[in-house]
């Protein structure tokens, strides 16, 4: 897959993104050595960071750069070329990769999988304990949405019955996100909902019978009864975990970031604040989000928030003494409305949040799982794509090409001097080839050196 992210409109036509001048790019390149070294140097055994981690940040200062290998894109009728270079396909932190990463999820699921019927967005946030143990392991983390989604489900199935829907399915698609909005651990999920259940007629066909909105003491009845099964699941759990080696240092330092979080007022967290949506000792839960089944748009917008990624570049900034700035999208319950790093906490903020290897991030239940014998008859209800020509029917995703059409409305294999269609002519890996063409147009063939002014800063976090 290559990396190619326009930062200009349609109008003004297609432009190659320089990630080597970002903030990010700047604060990866220039601590992330003293980073492993202090990791190194902290940990018990000397190993630092485990190497999923350091593998993120070392495939994320090669991403988008022409020096490590392109691909050249020629028009054919004015002869007009393109460079296009490769990118990181990271999960963790990288905002290209994870963009792309998170508006595909989204057309794939609006185009091929979700069924035009309304949708109610459920969120459930967990206490700080139960997010550390998610983070470290993606099994607790699978049973602890299935207990969520269950509980959900029986509310559903249970008031289908009542309106005499005979053996009703329910199904759910979940986002499962690792962060906050300061760049903490906080491991909760983002589940998509049917708002209603399917149920299959005699001739095998299935029919969508919308349910009533749930009102806020179902809310708080289902806050109650959640926090139940995940308090019953996460003992039963530690007690079959028994005594486990000493934590590494990526898990003291996940754990310092959760306990780091300043804490809600306690009264507000036993009590429902209204609007479908409820708290009880640190568990909360959200369900007022719905989007109409004939608002697909809105959908896909809301398929991409729950996939998006966890830190965009025109959010972060330097400030006079080097510290990186986050600014918020909306400012916190105490007003603020930016926080300052130094650049050695700010990396380990991102460290903390890099999904392990095989930890999927997005997850099918019901009515959606592959296995469930009625999903042939409720997904490609769905299908809208059949119509869509840019997808083969037999592929899973849409090529970078299709995929930056869609969501910024610009045709990169467009020429922007004649109109023309563009092909790509060769595909470049970094070697000889690649360095000759870019000398031959001037372009740097070496990734960006360090700044020599950068030292790292132990500083203390800083509000």
């Amino acid at each position: 897959m290559l990396a190619a992210h326009p930062t200009s409109t349609a109008e003004r036509g297609y432009a190659r993104r320089q990630p080597e001048t970002t903030v990010l790019y700047g604060v990866v390149r220039d601590h992330l050595p003293t980073l492993l070294d202090h990791a190194r140097d902290r940990s018990e055994h000397g190993f630092g960071y485990p190497r999923f981690v350091e593998r993120e940040f070392e495939k994320f200062l090669a991403c988008g750069l022409l020096c490590h290998g392109f691909v050249r894109v020629r028009c054919d009728s004015c002869a007009e070329e393109r460079l296009v270079a490769f990118s990181c396909k990271t999960r963790g932190f990288c905002p290209s990769c994870t963009s792309r990463r998170m508006a595909d999820t989204a057309a794939n699921l609006v185009d091929r999988i979700l069924p035009a019927v309304p949708y109610r967005q459920w969120v459930l946030s967990l206490p700080r304990q139960v997010r550390f143990l998610l983070a470290r392991d993606a099994d607790l983390l699978g049973q602890v949405v299935g207990v969520f989604l269950r509980k959900v489900f029986a509310w559903q199935r249970r008031r289908a019955r009542a309106h005499g829907i005979a053996d009703p399915h329910c199904g759910a698609v979940t986002f499962v996100q690792r962060f906050g909005s300061m760049l903490n651990l906080n491991c909760h999920a983002h589940a998509l909902v049917p708002d209603g259940v399917f149920a299959a007629n005699s001739d095998g066909s299935v029919l969508f019978h919308p349910l009533p909105p749930p009102w806020d003491d179902d809310v708080a009845k289902l806050i109650e009864q959640i926090a139940r099964a995940i308090h019953r699941l996460i003992t039963r759990y530690l007690a079959a975990r028994g005594d486990d080696d000493p934590p590494d240092l990526l898990a003291t330092e996940q754990a310092q970031t959760v306990a780091g979080l300043p804490a809600r007022d306690r009264a507000s967290m036993r009590k429902s604040t209204g609007c479908r949506s409820a708290f009880l000792d640190g568990y909360s839960l959200h369900a007022d989000r719905l989007v109409d089944e004939a608002d697909r748009d809105g959908l896909e917008r809301l398929c991409r928030y729950g996939a998006r990624s966890p830190v965009a570049n025109s959010r972060l900034s330097l400030d006079s003494s080097g510290r990186v700035v986050l600014s918020f999208k909306r400012p916190l319950h105490d007003g603020r409305a930016e926080l300052a790093f130094t650049p050695i906490d700010f990396l380990r903020r991102l460290a903390t949040l890099i999904p392990p290897p095989f930890a999927h991030l997005t997850r099918y239940h019901g009515g959606f799982a592959p296995n469930l014998h009625l999903r042939a008859a409720i997904v490609p209800a769905g299908a809208i794509a059949a119509t869509d020509s840019s997808r083969p029917a037999s592929r899973r995703r849409l090529d970078w090409a299709s995929l930056l059409k869609r969501v910024f409305a610009t045709d990169v294999l467009v020429c922007d001097a004649c109109g023309g269609a563009m092909r790509i002519l060769a595909i470049l890996p970094e070697g000889d080839a690649s360095r000759a063409i870019l000398e031959h147009l001037g372009l740097p063939t070496g990734p960006p050196r360090p700044a020599p002014s950068a030292r790292p800063n132990q500083g203390a976090t800083t509000p």
